[in-house]
């Protein structure tokens, strides 16, 4: 209420006596022997009420004012620290088939590339054009410290031509950059949630695998998939895992033909788990899978951190 403007008016406020002066509100006048803090205390947004009077005011206080949220203070996911690129010169060693549809690419480097499970790396084979591909471990998990070893789809080392812009062959000269990428294994946190489509299982090997040695005790959740089961090439990868105690494996398979008894029909984000808001999820595939995750692991509030596959890869 506003005081008359004839006379001053006392008023109690939180059990003390107040003295409006002509002109004034009783809320301007609390404000300024602090006996009410202003609306951000009110709020939870600020310091708590003065210990002392504050200032008399020489002219009547502004009205008080609540802004609107700002629509940019969201949380955002940290955003990978920029690493320097390493750049490496080598020559395709061999190129040997995993599965009918699926190679595998070792590349020996003359100096080992610094890169971590999950990165990837540029390779530009000699006359070819620039390809993001993501180093990963045989099926057996070997690899040499100067090797970088690659899964990528094809039947033949002629259907590898059209990826990078040349012919692929043992003996030829190849250039390589990294590390690059937003997909890199982060030792801590929840459970670890791996998703691979395809030769995306690169990458989700090289992270399992370091995390079985780095992280023995977290929970891994596995889900594997492809749309023709004669293209699960990884088998002896699980196995492995499955040795080192991770038990929740999941294969799927579009196709039905010749699909084995433990592998589950249907693209494999229907069989994601229920996510949790402390999970961290790595998903590798083409972009239609890595958005399928990324939905999922938004509507959970869990991390997603993807590792995208270059067409045709």
């Amino acid at each position: 209420m506003r005081a008359p403007t004839s006379a001053r008016c006392s008023l109690v406020v939180n059990g003390q006596p107040l003295r409006v002066s002509p002109g004034d509100t009783s809320l301007e006048t609390a404000l300024a022997d602090g006996m009410i803090g202003p609306m951000t205390v009110l709020l939870g947004q600020g310091p708590g009420p003065a210990s002392r009077r504050l200032p008399v005011r020489a002219r009547r206080a502004e009205a008080v004012t609540l802004s609107a949220p700002d629509p940019d203070a969201t949380i955002r996911p940290v955003k990978t620290p920029v690493r320097t690129l390493a750049r490496r010169t080598g020559s395709i060693d061999s190129i040997t088939a995993l599965a009918p549809r699926v190679l595998q690419v070792v590349a020996t480097l003359e100096r080992r590339l610094p890169f971590e499970p999950g990165d990837q790396v540029v390779v530009t084979l000699e006359g070819g054009h620039p390809v993001t591909l993501t180093p990963t471990l045989g099926v057996e998990g070997g690899a040499e410290l100067n090797e970088l070893v690659f899964h990528l789809r094809g039947e033949s080392a002629e259907d590898l031509t059209a990826l990078f812009g040349c012919p692929v062959e043992p003996g030829r000269a190849v250039k390589v950059k990294g590390p690059v990428g937003n997909g890199t294994y982060r030792p801590g946190g929840g459970r670890l949630v791996l998703v691979a489509a395809e030769t995306g299982f690169a990458g989700i090997w090289a992270i399992a695998r370091a995390a079985r040695y780095i992280e023995p005790a977290r929970e891994i959740c596995l889900v594997v998939g492809a749309r023709d089961p004669l293209d699960l090439y990884m088998r002896p990868s699980l196995e492995w895992l499955r040795a080192t105690g991770v038990t929740r494996i999941t294969l799927a398979a579009d196709r039905h033909r010749q699909r084995g008894p433990d592998v589950r029909p249907g693209p494999l984000t229907a069989h994601i788990p229920s996510l949790r808001t402390t999970d961290v999820v790595h998903a590798s595939g083409c972009p239609s899978t890595l958005g399928a995750v990324e939905v999922l692991a938004a509507a959970a509030g869990a991390r997603f951190y993807p590792i995208p596959l270059e067409p045709g890869a």
